[in-house]
């Protein structure tokens, strides 16, 4: 069963209205969703407290999904210490942190702010450092068919709606998610996290589509490199989003790690 609420969390950035759903009971788990939205990881959401045991806890960005986003709200960093205090509202320690793309950076940043409630990091395809030779994708740049061949392993399963063709109601979703991910990710790289990562200090895994062609596996590698004691796994038949196309795979990856 998934419970659904809304916390007004308190930071530098004033109080924070976010939205967060919660399945499973058991350790925490708190799963933050990439520029797809928090749909793209509902499904793998449930998996993970069914079959881990888990309490898994997604909040929604504000902005995405429908919600709102405060003005003042504008940064990675600024969602960090969000989530930061949706961890300490909801009482939970040795919390593991899953982040997909722009989430994984997220998680980073979470990571860097040294929370005693902090057990474990999980980056997924990660997005925010800077890689010579190794871009993160335009995605503002590219075609929704474009986005299908550079995110998925096999991009005929892709379903990544064309704006234009979709019903008033989903397009503001739709429209709402691509502004948010450009308020919050810009570039998709802070040229400084990179050294940061040097910082984290809980135990992290890193795991990587092989098809990845949104930050590709090399990219993937030099993240994993850049945090002290990190393993890297890569997911064959994989892409930018393997909670999608193959969750569980990414589950097996995660099990251990997870515990």
């Amino acid at each position: 069963m998934t419970t659904d609420l809304v916390l007004t969390v308190t930071t530098s950035d004033g109080a924070i209205p976010v939205g967060v759903s919660e399945r499973g009971a058991g350790p925490a788990v708190l799963l933050l969703h990439g520029g797809a939205g928090p749909a793209s990881v509902a499904g793998f959401a449930d998996l993970l407290a069914e079959r881990t045991g888990s309490r898994v806890v997604t909040p929604t960005h504000p902005g995405f999904g429908g919600t709102p986003r405060p003005d003042r709200l504008s940064s990675v960093a600024g969602l960090a210490e969000l989530y930061a205090g949706v961890v300490d509202a909801l009482g939970l320690d040795e919390v593991t942190v899953v982040g997909n793309s722009v989430g994984g950076w997220i998680a980073a940043e979470l990571a860097l702010l040294s929370s005693p409630r902090l057990g474990r990091l999980v980056l997924v395809d990660a997005v925010g450092i800077e890689v010579e030779g190794h871009p993160v994708a335009d995605f503002f740049a590219l075609t929704p068919d474009q986005v299908a061949q550079r995110s998925y392993f096999d991009p005929a399963t892709a379903v990544i709606p064309d704006l234009a063709t979709l019903p008033p109601a989903a397009r503001a979703v739709a429209l709402g998610n691509r502004e948010a991910l450009a308020v919050y990710g810009g570039s998709m790289t802070d040229p400084g996290l990179r050294e940061r990562l040097g910082a984290v200090a809980v135990p992290a895994l890193v795991v990587w589509g092989v098809a990845d062609r949104i930050a590709d596996a090399d990219y993937g590698r030099a993240y994993a490199a850049a945090i002290p004691g990190a393993e890297f796994v890569l997911l064959e038949r994989a892409g930018h989003v393997p909670q999608i196309e193959a969750p569980e795979a990414l589950l097996q990856a995660l099990r251990p790690f997870i515990g």
